[in-house]
C-alpha cells in the first residue's frame, strides 16, 4: 500500500516514504489550554487521527509514533490565572483534561506522546543557546533572545519555502513591528523577561555577561523542541491548521534547521500537511461575530460521532461550512448505515487479506479523500442489505468485514448498534421499553388494537421511536435537539 499526500513544502501530491519505516513519525500542534475547544480546533485532530489511523494499518500499530503537544506558557494563560488568582497549573491541567475528554468524545485515538511546554523548558534554552552560539540568535538589551531569520534565510528565500511567499512578503502581511531592540523585523522572540506576577523559569545564558536571563520561552521554541525531543529529527509528517503555516510552522523550520547547521527544511520535517479553516455561511468562526461553536457544547446535542462524519465530510484541505444542517444530514446518514448493522449484527466478521485491505483502504490512501471513503462506506452499507435480503451469507460476511475495517481506520462505527440507536437510555428506560415491546408484540399478534395503541402511545410519551423489521422490532431515541 503507497500512501499518497498533498506536501505544503513541495506543493505536490506525492508519495509518502517514512524515514524508517518501522518507527514512522507525526507531530500535530495541539491545543494552548486556557478555555474550551471550538469546532473548528477539533478539525486537525480529527483530520490527523484519521491519518493516524491510517498509517497505523499500513505500518503496524506500534511502528508509528504520533505526538501533539500542549501548549501550557500563554499570555492568555497567564491572564486567566491572574484572573481567578491560581497558579497557570490549575487552568492548564482543567483544560487539558476537558480538551482531552472532548476530543475523546470524537473517537480519536490519544496520542503516543502528549508533551507539555513546562516540562521541556530545559530542551528550549538548550536550542536556544545553540542558536546564540551559532549567531543565529541574539540578546538584546532588555533581556530578549530574538532569532536571526537572515542566519538561516541568507537571502536564498528558503525562509519563505513552506509559505510560498518571499519574506518581505511575510513581512508586510503580518503588519510585522520594526522594534527598536530587533536587528531586522523578521526577527521573532525566543525567550523574553516575564511580566510582574507571571512565571519564570531560569532561561538561557547571556554570553556577554554570563548571566541567565529568567523569563519565559516565546511560542514557536516551544514547539520545535518538543518535537525534537519526543521524536528525534527529521520528523516524517507535521501537520496542522493552515494558519499556521506562517509564521509558527515557518519559525519552527528556521529555527530547527539554524540549530544544527541545516538548509534544507526537509532536515526538520520531511512532508507538510496542513488543513483548511471552517467557514460559517461564508464567515470565518470568530468571536467577534458571535459564531464561535464549543464542542464541549455540541457534544451534549449530538453524538461524537455524527460530529466526526461532519468534519470529514469534506476534503481536509479545503474549507469546511459548518451549519446545522450538515450535522443533522450526518446523523441520518449514521442512522441508516448503524440500522442496517443492526440487522447484520449476527454476520459473522471474515479475516481480510492484505490485497482486500488495499482496495478497501483506497479512497484514504489518495491524500485522505474522507468524503468518497464516506461514499464507500454509504455504497457497501447498501450492498449489505441487499445481500442480508438475498440472504447470500458469504457475500454479507465479506461486505460486513470490509465495511467495519473502513469505518475503524475513519473512526467511525465504533458503537454496538443497538447502543447507537438507544442513545444512552438508562438502564431504567430500557427495561420499561423492552418491556411494553413484548406487550405490543402481544397485542399485535392478538390483533388488540386499542391495546396496541395505548402502547404505541406510551412509547411516544418515552420518546421512543419503533422500528420493525423482519427480525422483530427495535427502537430508539426520537432526536430532540
Amino acid at each position: 500500500m503507497t500512501l499518497h499526500i498533498h506536501d505544503t513544502l513541495s506543493g505536490q501530491k506525492v508519495a509518502f516514504t517514512p524515514e524508517n519505516p518501522d518507527r514512522v513519525t507525526m507531530y500535530v500542534c495541539g491545543p494552548t489550554v486556557y478555555n474550551y475547544a471550538h469546532i473548528g480546533n477539533a478539525r486537525p485532530v480529527v483530520v490527523f487521527d484519521v491519518l493516524f489511523r491510517l498509517l497505523r494499518a499500513i505500518y503496524g500499530e506500534n511502528h508509528v509514533v504520533y505526538a501533539r503537544n500542549i501548549t501550557d506558557v500563554d499570555d492568555k494563560i497567564n491572564k486567566k490565572a491572574m484572573d481567578e488568582g491560581v497558579d497557570i497549573s490549575i487552568i492548564t491541567n482543567r483544560f487539558a483534561d476537558i480538551y482531552n475528554a472532548d476530543m475523546a468524545a470524537l473517537n480519536a485515538l490519544p496520542p503516543t506522546y502528549q508533551p507539555r511546554a513546562t516540562d521541556h523548558m530545559p530542551d528550549m534554552v538548550a536550542m536556544i543557546e545553540d542558536l546564540i552560539a551559532r549567531e543565529a540568535a541574539y540578546v538584546t538589551d532588555d533581556g530578549e533572545v530574538l532569532f536571526r531569520v537572515a542566519a538561516y534565510d541568507g537571502g536564498s528565500g528558503r525562509y519563505g519555502k513552506l509559505a510560498k511567499r518571499s519574506l518581505d512578503d511575510m513581512i508586510a502581511g503580518a503588519r510585522v513591528e520594526v522594534a527598536e531592540n530587533k536587528d531586522a523585523a523578521a526577527d521573532f522572540v525566543l525567550w523574553k523577561p516575564s511580566k510582574p506576577g507571571e512565571p519564570v523559569w531560569p532561561g538561557p545564558r547571556d554570553p556577554s555577561t554570563g548571566k541567565l536571563l529568567p523569563g519565559r520561552p516565546g511560542w514557536h521554541i516551544e514547539c520545535s523542541a518538543m518535537s525534537e525531543a519526543v521524536l528525534q529529527l527529521p520528523i516524517d509528517i507535521h501537520g496542522g491548521g493552515q494558519d499556521l503555516i506562517f509564521p509558527h510552522h515557518t519559525n519552527e523550520i528556521a529555527q530547527s534547521c539554524a540549530a544544527h547547521g541545516h538548509s534544507d527544511p526537509a532536515a526538520y520535517a520531511k512532508y507538510w500537511m496542513h488543513n483548511g479553516f471552517l467557514d460559517f455561511s461564508g464567515e470565518k468562526m470568530s468571536k467577534s461575530l458571535g459564531n464561535v461553536v464549543l464542542v464541549h457544547d455540541l457534544i451534549k446535542d449530538y453524538p461524537g460521532e455524527v460530529i466526526r462524519w461532519a468534519l470529514l465530510s469534506a476534503s481536509y484541505r479545503g474549507p469546511l461550512d459548518w451549519n446545522d444542517s450538515i450535522l443533522e444530514q450526518s446523523r441520518n446518514t449514521l442512522d441508516k448505515i448503524y440500522a442496517i448493522l443492526l440487522r447484520a449484527k449476527d454476520i459473522e466478521m471474515v479475516e481480510l487479506s492484505q490485497a482486500d485491505k488495499a482496495i478497501v483502504l483506497e479512497p484514504l490512501l489518495g491524500d485522505l479523500n474522507t468524503p468518497f471513503a464516506q461514499y464507500w462506506l454509504g455504497q457497501h452499507a447498501k450492498s449489505l442489505s441487499g445481500y442480508l435480503e438475498t440472504n447470500s451469507l458469504n457475500q454479507a460476511q465479506h461486505t460486513k468485514s470490509e465495511l467495519l475495517y473502513l469505518a475503524d481506520v475513519l473512526g467511525i462505527l465504533q458503537q454496538d448498534p443497538e447502543i447507537w440507536f438507544k442513545g444512552g437510555a438508562s438502564d431504567d428506560l430500557t427495561a420499561q421499553v423492552e418491556a411494553l415491546l413484548v406487550e405490543r408484540a402481544a397485542a399485535r399478534a392478538a390483533k388488540n388494537w386499542p391495546e396496541s395503541d395505548r402502547i404505541r402511545d406510551a412509547l411516544n410519551a418515552l420518546n421512543v421511536e419503533v422500528m420493525d423489521g423482519p427480525a422483530g422490532a427495535t427502537w430508539k431515541l426520537k432526536v430532540t435537539s
